[in-house]
């Protein structure tokens, strides 16, 4: 509790500090460099202040609006010619807090550069305007900068782009980036380490290896002259566990850098690859079929292991390998991929984190075997774990499915679909855990174990938990694993839910969409121009809610999916006031007729998003999203200018002072 009141008094602090004055994180300059009589370099760069991103030119869809240099194509008809691509500085590609997603950025300064081919030897300086995001952990901020560029005093060179990078995709994470960030990425790294040794724990409970713990230790034990040598080998044998499973992620390391790696995570083919895989596996798990490498590679394994000596230890650890590959494949394959997506050293620690578990058992009983003494007897429980294995797999395959219905816009495989199949697997498995249902290798069950009935319950819980997912539920337990509700849901609202339209007597009616408006966010009734929306105010006498907002607004869309939404605010929000939502990052382009000069920098307006973010400058003297304000029917405020305002109670009482205000 103290730590969500110290989030949101910080929060709150941070809106008033910008709202006090224009935030300008990111100062430009201008540099001219010429490579020859008709050829020039013209160099863009940028300071950025602590704590702020400046984002790349190539950035994924849904994340923050990339750099964008705008080369007047009519000022530069017969004048100049631009030759090749804007180029770019190397940038950072981390999880950015703001978008909730990896995105590329640059930390403290960044430097583009585009060369150009006079055409025009009376030219003597080129004019571009860039048009550029920013943000830090909470706010952000659209701009459009004029630089000029004067030919007349460029600076002799010869043309050098190893400082920069023509294509994005190729570059790669810099090294020296601020304290915070290596925390957060060694936490991160913690994280995938600990995961895959939790899932190589699993493993050791299958029927590939379990039984091997004790055979391996009695055989390096029994097998050795001293005790002491006994441990060594046995040692050694964990220790070259971890070495094959460690070059494993070594190898996928090398092979996909983090960037390439991540957009084949993403697309269809992969998707698809793991859904198959994760399928076929679930089966063979559950006892329909057993996977096994050919006999001719497990001969030549173990024709290795006989030849003694250190490198006969070393084939041993490799014939587990080989011989368990049917259990260990697709646990340790789906933790390797899912660390691959990371990039960097992530699958190296995967798999030392994975092998480490596996590995682990070996060393300590060859220092103490009489533990082997107290370890459960084989039987048919290991056949009941791996069945529970199978069922988990089943249930991630159908994640790998819904990846490929998000990105080709299928839509059958929506939310609710999706949680039926979850709610299905887990119920079955629940009944298994029973014994209600048995598999070809079960073994016949005479009674059940304390562990299992709880595990039963456990799963019925979980099973029973998802249940209300199926009429809106928001089931944060396994939150980012079904479709999301507000893009891929039969019913956004929930089973059965009517939207609410509802007037105050409780009647049911039809909204009628206005002339101009539109259905906004949770289908509010919206404007995107601010005069159309003011005339519309006075003609049914109700205040306006001034919106400023951003189509990649993460805050903003904060506020529209867990305030807006809440009953109170809602009923306020569609019924008592006119909303009208001004995006500062719309790129439309205005007609040629409204596009006009700024006043604050002398730029051209040419854009919707440039119009409202100098009316956000000029009339609140900031520049910060998202921004809501009540005006009465001439345009004057009626309240206080707020921010993000996570706290549905205190937004609430702040928009209905508004409304009261504008009736006194």
């Amino acid at each position: 509790m103290k730590y969500k009141l110290g989030l949101i008094i910080t929060l709150f602090f941070a809106v008033l500090s910008s709202q006090a004055q224009v935030l300008n994180p990111v100062t430009w300059t201008a540099e001219t460099q010429k490579i020859s009589e008709t050829e020039y370099q013209l160099v863009f760069k940028a300071e950025i202040e602590e704590k702020w991103h400046l984002y790349s030119q190539d950035m994924p869809e849904g994340g923050a609006l990339p750099t964008e240099f705008i080369y007047d194509s009519l000022s530069r008809v017969d004048k100049y010619n631009l030759v090749g691509k804007t180029q770019e500085s190397k940038y950072i590609t981390a999880y950015d807090k703001v978008f909730e997603m990896d995105l590329n950025y640059f930390d403290k300064s960044a430097s583009f550069k585009q060369k150009v081919e006079i055409i025009d030897p009376e030219l003597k300086s080129i004019e571009v305007e860039v048009s550029f995001q920013a943000c830090d952990d909470v706010r952000c901020i659209y701009q459009n900068k004029i630089l000029n560029f004067d030919l007349t005093s460029a600076t002799q060179i010869t043309e050098d782009v190893d400082d920069y990078v023509e294509d994005p995709k190729e570059t790669v994470i810099k090294e020296d980036i601020t304290p915070v960030k290596v925390e957060d990425e060694s936490k991160g790294l913690l994280s995938i380490f600990f995961t895959a040794f939790f899932l190589g724990f699993l493993v050791l409970l299958t029927p590939c290896v379990f039984p091997m713990i004790p055979m391996t230790v009695s055989f390096f034990t029994k097998q050795s002259k001293t005790r002491a040598a006994g441990i060594k080998n046995a040692l050694l044998y964990g220790f070259f566990i971890i070495v094959i499973y460690t070059l494993l992620g070594t190898a996928i390391s090398a092979l996909f850098g983090s960037n390439a790696m991540y957009e084949f995570s993403t697309g269809v083919t992969f998707n698809a690859i793991m859904f198959i895989a994760l399928i076929v596996f679930a089966f063979s798990f559950m006892g329909a079929f057993e996977i096994m490498l050919p006999n001719s590679w497990v001969n030549k394994v173990d024709s290795g292991a006989n030849r003694g000596g250190i490198a006969g230890i070393f084939f041993m650890a490799l014939a587990l390998a080989v011989v368990s590959f049917s259990c260990t494949f697709p646990i340790a394959g789906t933790a390797l991929l899912d660390a691959a997506t990371k990039g960097g050293i992530a699958p190296i620690i995967s798999m030392l984190g994975f092998s480490s578990a596996i590995a682990l058992p070996f060393g300590l009983f060859a220092f103490f075997p009489s533990w082997l003494n107290s370890l459960p007897k084989s039987g048919g429980w290991l056949n009941t774990v791996k069945v529970v294995l199978g069922f988990l797999e089943l249930a991630f395959a159908f994640k790998f499915l819904s990846m490929i219905d998000l990105v080709l816009e299928w839509h059958f495989l929506e939310r609710e679909v999706f949680i039926a199949i979850w709610i299905a697997i887990f119920g079955t498995l629940g009944l298994y855990l029973l014994g209600k249902i048995r598999l070809p290798h079960d073994s016949p069950l005479e009674h059940l174990s304390v562990g299992r009935l709880c595990m039963a319950m456990l799963t019925f819980a979980f099973t029973f938990y998802m249940i209300p997912g199926l009429w809106g539920a928001p089931l944060k337990l396994i939150s980012g694993f079904p479709p999301p509700m507000s893009s891929h849901s039969e019913s956004p609202y929930g089973v059965g839910f009517m939207k609410k339209q509802f007037s105050t007597t409780g009647e049911f009616f039809t909204k009628d969409l206005p002339e101009d408006a539109h259905f906004g966010p949770n289908d509010l009734i919206a404007f995107k121009d601010y005069d159309k929306g003011m005339a519309y105010a006075k003609k049914v006498n109700k205040p306006v809610m001034l919106d400023f907002t951003g189509l990649t607004c993460v805050n903003c869309r904060k506020m529209e999916e867990q305030v807006w939404v809440e009953d109170q605010v809602y009923g306020l929000l569609d019924n008592d006031i006119v909303l009208i939502s001004l995006y500062v990052d719309d790129r439309t382009k205005l007609p040629k007729e409204e596009q006009y000069e700024s006043e604050l920098t002398g730029n051209k307006i040419r854009t919707y998003g440039q119009k409202w973010l100098e009316f956000q400058q000029t009339r609140y003297n900031t520049n910060a999203q998202p921004l809501y304000i009540i005006q009465d029917l001439e345009g004057k405020d009626i309240s206080a200018p707020v921010g993000y305002t996570p706290e549905v109670d205190e937004y609430y009482d702040w928009l209905k002072k508004g409304i009261e205000n504008f009736k006194k």
